[in-house]
């Protein structure tokens, strides 16, 4: 489970991160990721999700959304705490398999992070 504090909560951060940071899209997911030079990160880096209905139905979204979550915590200590990502799930993921989903993850994260950081 991705903890609170690693965890995307307003609109304005998902909107700064879609907007402004860098992009990598992968068969099931696109990653966005934005540098945070705003404040002095001490928690670590964020996620956040974006699940839309074109995915599936409720239950397959959650789903989903529960697979990213666990990925997501498991990639927390390689990243620099100053990082804020988000996740778009594309409807791919619906029948992606979880190292499908890693992979794709993993890929894009390493890609989009790294364009961030050059960009800053």
């Amino acid at each position: 489970m991705l903890p609170g504090r690693h965890r995307l909560h307003r609109s304005a951060d998902f909107a700064t991160v879609v907007r402004r940071g860098a992009r990598k899209g992968r068969r099931t997911v696109v990653v966005h990721a934005h540098v945070d030079s705003s404040e002095i990160r001490v928690g670590g880096p964020r996620f956040g999700l974006v699940v839309s209905k074109a995915v599936g139905d409720s239950v397959t979204r959650h789903r989903v959304s529960r697979r990213l979550r666990h990925i997501a915590a498991d990639l927390i200590d390689g990243l620099e705490p100053d990082l804020m990502v988000v996740i778009r799930a594309n409807p791919a993921s619906a029948t992606a398999t979880h190292e499908d989903l890693e992979r794709d993850l993993r890929s894009g994260l390493e890609t989009a992070s790294a364009r961030a950081r050059g960009s800053r």
